[in-house]
């Protein structure tokens, strides 16, 4: 591992006594080890009880870890130095009804050590980078859940942090602003700062995401780029094929019964497009060949890419009590918190 790593945390466990008598144990997090890089957008991903919001408490000083080490920064996890570097922003972050967005900041400004003057030089600027500049003065009670995590991200970023660790930042808010903190998330990449992000949403790890790391009941199952990970699964499922076709569905069912068919999605009553699976090339010209001769026409042929989503469900599959829920077709469980 690199010496100027922003996370380091190598071998890194945590185990709960459970029960009346506590003599039971709990392993929540069990000898991970990975660094996150400077200037790297990095995720966390898993299951529920996969061990994220146990980590992401480590990392905080919020828990205490049972072995192994942590460094943020270079500093021990949960010491003063480090806690100076990080913007957090949780993922339930609750202001106290009375205040407005501009004593909300000055509140957790203080909190981080900043100076109220400072406070007031620069909470313009970071409420007009999330949208609120015109909010500054209304009570939060006000505000909509969207707002509240925007204001969220505002007093993380409040005290410049070397270091933003985010528990689903875009959670609550409209696809606009998805976008826009997708983008604040990458110019503070651009300027040399390093964000930390735990979060179920898939698709929005995959489009801001330069890496991951996937827990599974707190072991680490894969840590990489996100490329990396898809390309794997995509070289695997070669056959894997999406097809727009023109003709009526019993006639479809017919030309295709031989061929494993994953999902059937109907656009109109004559049109549908379908997800299939087919070992080779051979086989792909034949299904087209059975298609063309019962009249089929096939307006879009594309062979699928995998997705962050189908690596995920790929990766957990390999344990046992995940595999029927990973299969094709099923979903798994959303992935909150322990």
């Amino acid at each position: 591992m690199s010496s100027d790593s922003v996370i380091k945390v190598e071998g890194l466990s945590k185990s709960y006594r459970n029960g009346w008598r506590r003599t039971s144990r709990i392993d929540a997090l069990r000898e991970v080890s990975f660094e996150v890089r400077p200037g790297e957008i990095f995720g966390l991903l898993g299951p529920n009880g996969a061990g994220k919001t146990t980590f992401v408490k480590i990392l905080l000083g919020i828990v205490r870890k049972s072995s192994g080490t942590a460094r943020l920064l270079g500093h021990l996890a949960g010491s003063r130095k480090a806690r100076r570097e990080i913007g957090y922003m949780p993922e339930h972050l609750q202001f106290a009804p009375h205040h407005t967005a501009n004593s909300a900041l000055e509140f957790y400004g203080g909190l981080s050590g900043v100076s109220a003057s400072r406070v007031r030089r620069c909470r313009d600027e970071l409420l007009s980078k999330v949208g609120l500049e015109e909010w500054r003065r209304v009570p939060v009670r006000k505000f909509s859940k969207g707002m509240m995590q925007r204001l969220g991200l505002a007093q993380a970023l409040l005290h410049e942090p070397r270091l933003l660790i985010l528990d689903e930042p875009t959670d609550g808010l409209d696809p606009i602003w998805r976008s826009a903190v997708r983008n604040i998330l990458a110019e503070l990449r651009d300027q040399g700062n390093t964000v930390f992000v735990n979060s179920h949403l898939l698709q929005e790890v995959e489009m801001v995401c330069d890496r991951v790391a996937i827990l599974d009941q707190g072991k680490l199952k894969y840590v990489g780029s996100i490329d990396a990970v898809t390309d794997e699964i995509s070289s695997v499922s070669y056959g894997r094929l999406e097809l727009e076709l023109l003709g009526s569905r019993s006639t479809i069912e017919v030309a295709l019964a031989e061929v494993s068919v994953e999902t059937w999605n109907p656009l109109d009553e004559n049109r549908i497009t379908v997800l299939i699976n087919l070992p080779d090339q051979n086989d792909i010209d034949a299904c087209v060949d059975r298609l063309r001769s019962h009249g089929i026409s096939i307006v879009r042929l594309t062979r699928t890419r995998a997705s962050l989503e189908d690596a995920f469900l790929s990766i957990l599959a390999e344990t046992p009590e995940h595999a029927e829920a990973a299969s094709p077709g099923n979903n798994l469980p959303a992935e909150k918190d322990e």
